[in-house]
């Protein structure tokens, strides 16, 4: 069996993968060929594992195989896949993905974002709101959302309320402990940037805040997650 671990880039999608690792002793995969992730943080801080088959042998397994993919849904996800769908506010994920891609040179930050934010890929990540829109139309009681603001506040019991659903037959362990984010700073604070909601309002300029706004999937994607409008700010 798989179950997609799913979001746009900077939505949580590390701090889920070991958390889940924490409670369950179950360790992820990836779509891509790489992890750059894990090569940066460390495979066992992650959770990594590489994917012992192909994805249709993985599906037909009875093991549960934990896949992570930041791409929209696609032809190599079956209908009946199950999915985590990891989903914070656009604003807030582009920006962090914006900041870390311009680590290196913090003038590239306001160029890196505009160029996210007016991506059209039709296959592989795409733009926030096609992306999250991939995942989540049409609903399927197999692909179950959690948000990152319940992530963050309560970690265990967003994620084992999401594997309760997805794969009842997996148990949290009795003894087990997530890291703190201060802990994951500790370990690399520039991945591991802030860990808040809302960020968006102290970094992102008013011309990219519109510019965000004026991408017809990020409009549908923030109203169906019920993150409000671009009035609200």
């Amino acid at each position: 069996m798989i179950v997609w671990v799913s979001s746009f880039p900077r939505s949580g999608n590390t701090f889920l993968r070991i958390a889940l690792n924490r409670l369950y002793g179950v360790r992820t995969s990836v779509v891509y060929d790489v992890d750059g992730v894990a090569e940066r943080l460390g495979a066992d801080l992650v959770g990594f594992t590489e994917r012992p088959a192909a994805i249709d042998a993985m599906r037909q397994s009875e093991e549960v195989h934990l896949v992570k993919t930041h791409r929209q849904r696609d032809d190599q996800v079956d209908e009946l896949d199950k999915a985590i769908c990891l989903v914070r506010d656009g604003r807030d994920a582009l920006v962090s993905w914006a900041r870390l891609a311009s680590e290196e040179d913090s003038t590239r930050f306001a160029a890196e974002l505009s160029a996210m934010i007016t991506r059209r890929d039709k296959v592989g990540t795409g733009s926030w709101g096609r992306n999250v829109l991939s995942w989540l139309r049409p609903p399927a009681p197999h692909r179950v959302v959690l948000r990152y603001e319940e992530l963050a506040r309560e970690p265990r019991a967003a994620i084992e309320q999401v594997m309760a659903t997805l794969v009842p037959q997996l148990r949290p362990l009795a003894d087990a402990r997530i890291p703190s984010f201060t802990e994951l700073q500790q370990s690399d604070d520039r991945f591991f940037r802030k860990g808040l909601t809302g960020t968006h309002r102290d970094e992102l300029p008013d011309e990219l805040h519109q510019l965000f706004w004026a991408q017809p999937d990020n409009v549908a994607a923030m109203q169906l997650l019920g993150y409000g409008t671009r009035t609200d700010d």
